[in-house]
């Protein structure tokens, strides 16, 4: 173990080559597989759309029949969607709605708004170019495309791609299995009373929400109480049946912090002494499971709620979407116009809670202390400041919105 501090890019990079994704699979309904992370990409067996269809209400037309402006034709066929006409005759126009196949020989749909019914025909008032309002077979996807691949997580829009060319069913990777537990006497349960010098319990319910949020299936152990033997104990238990041992607190230096000594008893550890604010001390090791197990990663995170949340965000996020196969890791940030000052930075990487103003603008709460939690809810995402660097007003800075770090 070492207690040199180490930057924030170096600890969140060896987390993430530490990751070994899950390698089991399952074979899930399309309409069931929200959040989770595919396995095997997904080929289009056809075309989208599959014939040359119309992009609106109107009346399908061959170009050379329309002379100018005015020109009156026999309506000979009606095409709503899911019909499929017949060719269109020299001469005539077919009324068609929105999604309804383009019938043989017409070259072009003049919308509604363009036309004017008259009797058993119609009058044209305007000269379409070809192909005008046509969407082409295969103009969103080939046949043979491939348009999700192995990695991406499932979103609702992903789901309705994947049906679009008639994926019934996904093969994903299984739920990252986490085990969750919190160490310090002084934690109590919400509902419980709260005698003199104790807290209640917050960051359970945190962590066990973000874990949940990125798809976890989540193992909440409670409170272990600060005892060497009922921390080995729990780690030993947790570790047969988890991929992951998530911990908040006890990963300090303290008498009473018997988490470390606990996770080197029952495996190996590293301690890390980050550079970043807030959240400093993380641990990292592995929990040895029993015989014909293969025991679990573990993570400790720093007790206080501010930067257990934090720590969560930019470090464990990325180790668990490696984990669960995800490609692609890391938060994007957006380059935006600070308006706040911060004449004096830290010499450590800062990840300030923010938000954006009326104007477009980032603006940071103005207590950044690591005990002041209610600028989590506050915030709508984090500034990520490097070492030292002082902010003025007008200056840009990266801005990560939570959408990028809760999901």
């Amino acid at each position: 173990m070492s207690s040199t501090l180490r930057s924030y890019e170096d600890v969140r990079d060896a987390l993430i080559a530490l990751a070994r994704p899950v390698v089991e699979t399952e074979v899930l309904p399309t309409a069931e597989a929200l959040g989770r992370v595919l396995a095997d990409a997904v080929v289009s067996p056809l075309e989208v759309p599959p014939l040359d269809n119309s992009y609106m209400d109107g009346y399908a037309v061959r170009i050379a029949d329309l002379p100018a402006p005015g020109t009156r034709l026999p309506v000979s066929q009606r095409i709503p969607a899911g019909s499929v006409g017949s060719s269109l005759q020299p001469g005539t126009a077919a009324r068609i709605f929105t999604g309804a196949p383009i019938p043989a020989g017409a070259d072009a749909v003049v919308m509604q708004e363009f036309c004017s019914p008259d009797g058993d025909g119609v009058v044209i008032d305007h000269l379409p170019r070809p192909g005008e309002w046509i969407r082409r077979a295969g103009e969103d996807i080939a046949r043979g495309q491939t348009i999700l691949h192995a990695g991406d997580r499932l979103t609702p829009q992903r789901l309705g791609l994947a049906a679009s060319v008639g994926a019934a069913h996904l093969t994903v990777r299984r739920r990252l299995r986490v085990a969750l537990f919190s160490t310090g006497d002084e934690l109590v349960m919400p509902g419980e009373a709260l005698p003199p010098g104790a807290i209640y319990n917050s960051n359970r319910f945190t962590l066990r929400g973000l874990l949940e949020g990125l798809g976890c299936q989540v193992d909440d152990r409670g409170i272990v109480p600060d005892r060497l033997d009922a921390t080995r104990a729990a780690l030993r238990g947790a570790a047969e049946v988890s991929d992951l041992i998530l911990t908040s607190g006890g990963v300090s230096t303290g008498e009473e912090d018997h988490i470390k000594p606990a996770v080197q008893a029952e495996g190996r550890l590293d301690s890390w002494q980050v550079a970043m604010k807030p959240g400093k001390p993380v641990a990292f090791g592995h929990v040895n499971g029993a015989a014909g197990t293969a025991g679990a990663a573990f993570i400790g995170l720093p007790g206080n709620p501010v930067s257990s949340f934090v720590t969560f965000l930019v470090l464990v996020r990325p180790f668990i979407l490696r984990a669960q196969g995800v490609r692609e890791v890391l938060p994007r940030a957006l380059p935006l116009t600070a308006a706040f000052d911060l004449p004096r930075p830290d010499r450590r990487r800062e990840f300030l809670r923010a938000r954006l103003g009326a104007d477009g603008r980032v603006e940071i709460h103005p207590n950044q202390g690591p005990a002041v939690f209610t600028s989590t809810v506050w915030a709508e995402g984090l500034v990520d400041n490097p070492p030292g660097h002082v902010v003025q007003a007008g200056d840009r800075v990266h801005y990560i919105p939570y959408s990028e770090l809760l999901s």
